[in-house]
């Protein structure tokens, strides 16, 4: 059984004026209803609301204040869903409509319990229809088009494959709308073959994504062993490609730009760390420590710490950097995780060694982050 994520971005689910495009819509669900018969389960991760709105309330263009883009995406998100649940319904396909903010992603509770609702949903046979809740969130669409909020469901969801359609065909080596004689990347297995690569911050007018977000959703998802494919979801064979597997791999031209899942996955508590939980503070730490924590896999000890940047309470995730060479500079972060002492403690014994700190504070732990709380940049 195949559990698959597909992510339709504002592009995909609207034209630049803000009118739905049914025909690629119904089209979509037509290829995730056979999906959702031969007994995959499938999981539709959606842009479009704030479009959506805008369309309604006839905007002329796209807001730019908060509160204006909450407004807009309250007015579009149960009208955008009910186009998705009647689409899906004429299939014969039961759907269901989850909200989400980032709150939910970075708070583990929150996040388990983001994983049961949608595990019973599968368990189900309901196809869930995933959005930011954009009308309470506090950041500006903070999930980046829903290109962070797909990888993190299938990050919590085990899924194996994440789909991200766009209006592009996949990757290119530059903006091809920019640069004609870009070349499209048909497959990537290591990332820092992209380093080279002029991959941009370009939307649509509806969209806040861009290539980047992909791109960064692409490797979020595959460290945690999940196949991530960037297509062009305005293309009638595109999906259907990408979902008939390996064939679409080796189509020419490929059905899109294939990133291949990497050997060396995390645990889910670590993906969650590294890319979930924001990060409060930062702690500066000596050579020693840098060594211990780099290739000795050691949790992070007060003695090692020389500076605690930031305000942050114990249980806040904190940023780990190595003491820059010029006062000026900042260290090179080296990894992240949850701290064992607030900004205020932690300041108090830096650079003590356990006795000394236990002599200050009595009640604290020997490890300022412990390495099962930690994973490394």
């Amino acid at each position: 059984m195949t559990r698959v994520v597909v992510k339709l971005g504002s592009s995909v689910v609207a034209d630049s004026d803000g009118a739905l495009r049914l025909e690629v819509l119904g089209r979509v669900c037509d290829q995730l209803a056979a999906v959702h018969r031969e007994g995959g389960e499938v999981i539709v991760v959606t842009s479009g609301a704030i479009a959506r709105g805008m369309r309604v309330m006839q905007l002329p263009q796209r807001p730019t204040s908060i509160g204006a883009l909450q407004a807009a995406s309250a007015v579009g998100q149960g009208k955008l869903y009910r186009v998705y649940d009647e689409l899906l319904r004429e299939r014969k396909v039961t759907s269901a409509q989850v909200l989400l903010t980032f709150f939910d992603m970075s708070a583990r509770t929150h996040y388990l319990n983001a994983r049961q609702t949608l595990s019973t949903l599968l368990e189900w046979r309901v196809l869930p229809v995933i959005n930011e809740n954009d009308t309470t969130a506090t950041d500006e669409i903070s999930f980046g088009d829903n290109d962070f909020l797909a990888a993190q469901v299938a990050v919590l969801t085990a899924a194996d494959q994440l789909i991200l359609l766009t209006d592009i065909d996949g990757l290119y080596s530059a903006d091809p709308r920019l640069y004609p004689d870009a070349r499209m990347i048909g497959e990537v297995s290591d990332f820092t073959s992209l380093e080279g690569l002029e991959i941009g911050h370009t939307t649509s007018p509806l969209g806040s994504g861009g290539m980047r977000s992909k791109v960064v959703a692409a490797e979020m998802a595959t460290a945690a062993g999940i196949t991530t494919v960037i297509c062009n979801g305005l293309r009638a064979d595109a999906l259907a490609a990408v979902l008939a597997g390996e064939e679409g791999a080796r189509a020419s031209p490929p059905a899109g730009t294939y990133f291949r899942a990497q050997e060396a996955r995390y645990s889910s508590f670590k993906l969650w760390l590294k890319y979930a939980k924001p990060s409060r503070g930062t702690l500066v730490i000596d050579a020693g420590a840098v060594r211990a924590v780099r290739d000795g896999s050691a949790s992070l000890l007060p003695v090692g710490v020389v500076d605690v940047v930031g305000d942050f309470d114990a249980g806040d995730a904190v940023e780990i950097a190595e003491l820059p060479e010029d006062e000026r500079a900042r260290g090179r972060i080296l990894a992240k995780g949850i701290c064992n002492y607030s900004a205020a403690e932690l300041r108090q014994v830096v650079g003590l060694k356990s006795d000394a700190v236990r002599g200050i504070l009595p009640r604290a732990t020997e490890e300022a982050v412990h390495r099962d709380y930690l994973v490394l940049d």
